[in-house]
């Protein structure tokens, strides 16, 4: 999950070195963090966060092959 994500984000910026997703892995699911350059948050969300809203859809369809939840936070 942690490299599709980076995968996913550095497609979507220009400053693809400042890209770095951190994992953690709990009980309750795993915890995805996305950081981007500053600048840049803005095309990872998207107008009215729908760009968000699919990068979340397509990691947590690809989450249920293994059974958890996961989370996403972009900063």
């Amino acid at each position: 999950m942690k490299d599709f994500l980076e995968t996913i984000a550095k497609m979507l910026v220009d400053n693809q070195d400042a890209v770095k997703v951190s994992e953690e892995e709990t009980d309750e699911g795993i915890y995805l963090r996305l950081t981007v350059a500053d600048d840049e948050v803005g095309k990872v969300i998207g107008k009215d966060g729908k760009i968000s809203k699919a990068i979340r859809t397509i990691i947590r369809a690809g989450a249920k092959n293994l059974g958890k939840q996961v989370y996403i936070d972009i900063d």
